[in-house]
């Protein structure tokens, strides 16, 4: 069950979200909150997954609430649907590029789409709801989505995929706007173009008489044939790079010409190809022009974000082989991983390695106040942020979600502990059976 805080006095969206929370009871429990304060407090205890932010409401100040969540990283968790009065806000919002929104409605669309939008949430879980959180950082994540033939879907979708590579610091900020940009170019693209066979020299007219591409999108779409056509990506991200590939169910195009010729700046459009080109890696087109491909580089073993509460403390950087500390010493600071790699010993024996998504090392001690559990090493150049016991506690007095998140993270850890454990007793299950094994000597 996630939750869905909506921070909001007005009756048409609270309406909204009751409703679509039901629908999808099994998945969802909805919680609102009418005054600012109330509302972060909401957000510091209970870390809720998804966040409406409604700017009808003009007695709430949204802008504070985005605010404390954008300034702390341990808040990134889920997203917020932006919820504006008109158009104009809308853009503005969308403007800004902040990597928590996930999405910004007038109140008129929010009450058409968002049902739609918690199945898209539903459905993409993966993304949104385990940020920070994740076992293996450098493993291997494969998977695809399906778009309608709806702007709606490619801003959606853009919008977890990349927020989720941001947070889980695969991009820095640079490239979370070059791939946020090339995917939605290409996406708008294989829609525009593809599916809905709108021809350059048609978009071009109908925008030069002042009219909107949404409404030319919902005139093709009025053609079942076009309507059931979908756009696929898929995505492959690995330790060291992402890859993605987008294919429509259109007629394809001349990408080769596309390509090659440079679209004049004072043009309506026609950017797009070019502009993706410049900021991804290896994007290629398939022969009849209606699937296409790229790659980004992945940061290595880097956090993009240190919260900012943190930022006072002491920074320590480390060579290769050099100890952080040794097992069975009497000491409990916390560290913060921000870069780098750590050799886990126990009983002189390696058991483990650490990188920057287990964000901490040194918890057990922490913790139970015992002596260290572990000896850890640097594995190359490290840089890690010291806090001590003391100052933790109080950071945790002033943001209870600390408390909470180095918990969840502890909790994370048992399961996968727990699964590693149930697989080892499968094999020696196995082993015993095969070669006839005593159970005791």
């Amino acid at each position: 069950m996630k939750k869905i805080l909506a921070v909001t006095t007005n009756p048409a969206v609270i309406q909204t979200v009751r409703a679509a929370c039901t629908k999808y009871a099994v998945y969802f429990d909805a919680e609102f909150c009418s005054e600012t304060e109330e509302a972060e407090s909401f957000i510091n205890y209970e870390l809720p997954e998804i966040k409406v932010l409604d700017f009808t409401s003009s007695d709430i100040d949204c802008h504070k609430i985005i605010k404390m969540i954008d300034d702390d990283p341990w808040l990134h968790n889920g997203g917020i649907i932006a919820v504006v009065p008109k158009p104009a806000d809308v853009q503005e919002i969308e403007d800004k590029k902040n990597p928590n929104i996930l999405i910004v409605q007038t109140e008129r669309a929010f009450k058409e789409h968002f049902s739609r939008l918690l199945k898209i949430l539903w459905s993409n879980q993966q993304f949104l709801f385990n940020r920070g959180m994740q076992e293996h950082i450098g493993g291997r994540e494969t998977g695809s989505f399906i778009c309608e033939n709806d702007p709606l879907d490619i801003r959606m979708y853009t919008n977890i995929i990349v927020s989720y590579l941001y947070s889980t610091s695969r991009i820095s900020e640079s490239d979370r706007f070059a791939l946020q940009t090339a995917l939605m170019e290409l996406l708008t693209n294989a829609l525009e173009h593809g599916n809905c066979e709108i021809t350059y020299q048609q978009k071009t007219q109908y925008l030069l008489s002042g009219g909107n591409i949404l409404d030319l999108i919902a005139e093709k779409n009025k053609n079942p044939r076009i309507a059931a056509r979908k756009i696929q990506t898929s995505y492959l991200i690995t330790k060291d790079k992402s890859y993605f590939k987008i294919i429509d169910n259109g007629n394809g195009f001349d990408w080769k010409t596309q390509l090659q010729k440079k679209t004049e700046m004072e043009s309506t459009h026609g950017r797009g190809i070019n502009l993706s080109a410049d900021l991804v890696q290896n994007l290629t087109y398939n022969d009849k022009g209606n699937e296409v491909s790229f790659e980004i580089a992945n940061l290595q073993n880097k956090s993009n974000t240190i919260p900012g509460v943190m930022e006072s403390f002491e920074m320590i950087l480390y060579t290769d082989k050099q100890v952080i500390c040794r097992q069975n010493e009497p000491t409990n600071d916390l560290f913060f991983i921000v870069s780098g790699r750590y050799a886990v010993y126990s009983e002189r024996k390696l058991i483990s390695i650490l990188t920057t998504n287990d964000m901490f090392i040194g918890e057990m001690s922490f913790l139970l106040n015992d002596r260290r559990s572990a000896t850890i090493l640097a594995v190359g150049n490290c840089r890690l942020v010291r806090i001590p016991k003391t100052a933790f506690l109080n950071l945790i007095r002033k943001h209870p979600h600390y408390g909470i998140f180095l918990s969840k993270l502890l909790a994370q850890r048992l399961v996968r502990q727990t699964k590693q454990t149930l697989s080892l007793s499968t094999e020696i299950a196995e082993l015993k059976s095969k070669l006839n094994i005593p159970e005791t000597i």
